[in-house]
């Protein structure tokens, strides 16, 4: 027999030296799912992680993602130590979520920074004498300041100083001067079935009563008025007989810690009128919110501002830009001592007294919380165990009950603060 009548002997002797001697034998094992983060030391998440009290942060925060309620929903996470100033944790934080709520941290923040921490609302009562010649009456003008926090102390103080005056009758209509802000009584972006105070710059407690209530405080002085006004800008040729200020701190308070949609736009056309045009409206505040953002090294153009409180659908942040304007605010003394006491606190008072009650988080999470339908967002400060400083930012997306992404993100506050 040749060589060559042996080759295919040769052949399959070869293969079968080349196969393992038992089939049961062969790899038949996956690689884990990995679900990547930018979590600062890498640990990737897998599915059979068993988590332990002495596990890293960044593991535990890991392995709270593994939960079938992200194979539906979104959740952005930035978490940063600010007494060592080092990221501790992120994950998808640069996508762009609807902030809900939290959008009043881009407004406060700005604000105190822009406006001032002393800033104040002012609305002012002005008169044009009675000029005895051409028998013209004198003509009375209320400047609207856009406060939300005007109330029956203000409108007696008005009718007082009229008292004084001598004026017992307006006969002419009352001149108001509504030109702080633009005509708009609805946000930009806000649902048609949105039950909201409207955007004017004239309330009374935070409701469009002022006209009726001034009319009613006004005869309790003595002083007859039909309640007839008409809209008008009070010239310099007037007299200011009284003026009514609310501080920032009073405003921050309620916009804050109950989430005020109104008072929160007051405070955001307070921006808008910062610009100096009368009737100034949401394109003259948002380049103030987009000079901070520019200073936090990111690009104003990757997000939309449309208004205020966050009801607007149309607003676009992200958990890194929240999160880096809380490191902005805590590198700013004046403006994190303004803002922080505004803050609701955990298991004690505004939005969150019913949450996070545990011996961890109880007093310790001070944070802005944020609720439109299918979104849920935390964001604000708390303290470590180890005395540090942590600000962060969660904002859940595509949850159809809030309870879902509220748990979540207690359940992460409680890791921040063990």
């Amino acid at each position: 027999m040749t060589l060559r009548n042996y080759t295919p002997l040769w052949l399959c002797a070869l293969v079968l030296t080349a196969l393992p001697l038992h089939s049961d034998t062969i790899s038949t094992r996956v690689q884990p799912q990995v679900v990547q983060t930018k979590a600062s030391d890498n640990i990737p998440l897998h599915k059979s992680s068993k988590i332990t009290p002495g596990d890293s942060l960044t593991l535990r925060l890991n392995h709270l993602l593994d939960d079938p309620l992200f194979d539906e929903t979104q959740v952005g996470i930035f978490v940063y130590d600010l007494t060592v100033g080092r990221r501790v944790y992120a994950h998808h934080e640069r996508q762009r979520m609807r902030p809900a709520s939290c959008q009043k941290l881009v407004t406060a923040i700005t604000a105190l920074h822009t406006l001032g921490t002393n800033y104040q609302y002012h609305t002012d009562l002005f008169l044009s004498p009675e000029n005895y010649t051409t028998g013209k009456k004198a003509t009375i003008y209320l400047r609207a300041g856009y406060d939300p926090l005007l109330d029956h102390d203000d409108l007696k103080a008005f009718a007082t100083a009229l008292q004084k005056e001598g004026i017992e009758r307006i006969e002419a209509p009352l001149i108001l001067d509504c030109s702080l802000k633009d005509e708009d009584e609805r946000g930009w972006g806000w649902c048609w079935d949105d039950k909201t105070v409207p955007l004017t710059p004239l309330l009374y407690k935070n409701k469009d009563r002022f006209v009726e209530t001034f009319r009613e405080v006004l005869a309790e002085k003595g002083i007859e008025w039909d309640g007839r006004t008409t809209l008008g800008t009070c010239p310099d040729q007037t007299t200011r007989i009284c003026q009514r200020s609310h501080a920032i701190d009073q405003i921050l308070l309620p916009m804050m810690k109950e989430s005020d949609n109104s008072v929160a736009e007051s405070l955001f056309y307070q921006l808008a009128a910062k610009s100096g045009k009368r009737w100034a409206g949401r394109k003259q505040a948002v380049p103030y919110i987009k000079e901070v953002v520019k200073s936090l090294g990111l690009n104003p153009q990757d997000y939309l501002f449309a208004d205020g409180s966050g009801l607007s659908l149309y607003n676009y942040t992200s958990a890194e830009l929240l999160g880096k304007l809380l490191i902005f605010a805590y590198d700013h003394p004046e403006v994190y001592r303004h803002l922080l006491p505004s803050l609701p606190v955990a298991g004690e008072d505004g939005t969150l007294e019913r949450r996070m009650r545990g011996s961890a988080t109880r007093g310790n999470v001070k944070a802005k919380t944020g609720t439109v339908e299918g979104v849920s967002t935390l964001a604000g400060y708390c303290t470590n165990a180890n005395g540090h400083t942590l600000c962060f930012a969660i904002l859940n997306q595509g949850v159809k009950r809030t309870a879902d992404g509220r748990d979540f993100q207690d359940k992460v506050c409680n890791l921040l603060c063990e």
